[in-house]
């Protein structure tokens, strides 16, 4: 068997941790950012585990991660 392609768009936007955990960036942080709250857009600087029903796509899709 030949070996698997990695989805270059999604090795980009996920990474997995050392206990396997795959990690995401939140959304809403790009642009417009002057009428969101301070508090709000440090939350969005945080890493987020993806969803459990996610996860398997994410693994298929970049399987060398």
């Amino acid at each position: 068997m030949p070996k698997i392609r990695t989805h270059k768009g999604t090795a980009k936007r996920f990474r997995v941790t050392s206990t396997g955990k795959v990690m995401r960036r939140k959304a809403f942080r790009s642009h417009l950012l002057e009428h969101k709250s301070s508090k709000r857009k440090r939350e969005y600087r945080s890493q987020h585990e993806v969803a459990r029903v996610d996860r398997h796509t994410v693994i298929k899709l970049a399987p060398y991660l």
